[in-house]
């Protein structure tokens, strides 16, 4: 009862409420998305992600180095190939641009650990993540066949080097047929990062134009998850977990925190949340007009995802959110 009772005593100073502060966020709790693309000394900026690159492989290399320079433990690369198809041979070929980037980093960066988006829609000429029934892009998108290709897009990345395969297709058994191909080819010990609740979301507007990968008719609703559904993302989660998933994503992370808590609340494994491109470039847009605090908002918002919940956070925010957390 007050007068005894009076939690403003744990917040009379900075040093106090850092001590009693139940939600941490830390550099080891990041990761950066980065996209490679062909070509020499590219480097351009996506014009609806304020700060975000497209780069080729030798300024994706320097990029790295500063990530990891920043403390920053973990990047994941998404590839725009020179060309595509309906078989998207781009995403599964030895000398891809995702292959080619993570041979580069892995060879010039230590200590960082390089995950890969394993999905098809960068590489597809639908702009759809896997085969389509008809050639004539009006057809169905076909789950198993599309599967075999995951499988080998998966080990022809992990023959590059990469540490961590993240699959992001929503497709049924995609972690099972993943996870076959790495051990058949001796890849074991590499862990499947699942995007187990992937949600057909509107925030995605940005990262088509980095990806260049919006779909060139109808949508992806039927197979990413309608934005209404929670007891589905439960359903996702365990059947990737029974199927070897060894950490889960949710995305986006910004409308999807009850989605982030009830995972974590069933699961041990480590959650991730992909704080999307869409939640990025709205907290860009109203800093540019002074609406906002950015640092502010922005470490509000990450923390907000790890007091949800969340393990680890992909952000475009990482970098200057490594500078913040440092005090730089």
């Amino acid at each position: 009862m007050f007068p005894i009772n009076r939690p403003r005593r744990l917040r009379r100073n900075q040093k106090l409420r850092s001590m009693v502060r139940e939600t941490q966020l830390t550099l080891d709790d990041l990761i950066y998305p980065l996209f490679a693309v062909p070509g020499n000394n590219v480097v351009k900026e996506v014009k609806s992600m304020p700060g975000i690159f497209q780069l080729s492989i030798d300024k994706i290399v320097d990029e790295a180095k500063i990530v990891r320079d920043l403390g920053i433990p973990s990047i994941i690369l998404f590839g725009i190939p020179e060309n595509k198809n309906i078989e998207a041979t781009g995403a599964w070929d030895g000398r891809g641009i995702v292959q080619q980037a993570v041979e580069a980093i892995k060879k010039e960066v230590q200590d960082l650990i390089v995950i890969v988006d394993t999905c098809l829609c960068e590489y597809t000429n639908h702009g759809h993540c896997g085969y389509l029934q008809k050639d004539n892009f009006t057809g169905e998108v076909l789950n198993d066949p599309t599967l075999e290709l995951l499988k080998k897009t998966a080990v022809s990345q992990a023959l590059a080097g990469a540490d961590v395969i993240a699959p992001s297709g929503m497709m049924d058994g995609f972690v099972t047929s993943i996870r076959e191909g790495l051990d058949k080819e001796g890849f074991s010990n590499i862990p499947i990062l699942s995007y187990a609740a992937k949600y057909a979301s509107g925030y995605y507007g940005p990262f088509r134009d980095a990806a260049d990968s919006s779909p060139q008719f109808g949508d992806r609703r039927t197979y990413q998850m309608d934005p209404g559904n929670a007891r589905e993302a439960l359903k996702e989660v365990m059947l990737d977990i029974e199927e070897g998933a060894d950490m889960l994503m949710v995305k986006p992370a910004l409308s999807y925190m009850d989605i982030i808590w009830r995972i974590k609340e069933i699961t041990n494994l480590p959650v991730a949340a992909y704080n999307v491109s869409g939640e990025y470039s709205m907290v860009k847009a109203a800093a540019a007009n002074k609406w906002i605090d950015e640092k502010q908002v922005t470490l509000e918002t990450l923390t907000s995802f790890k007091r949800a919940g969340a393990d680890l956070i992909l952000t475009y925010h990482a970098k200057d959110a490594a500078r913040w957390i440092q005090g730089k």
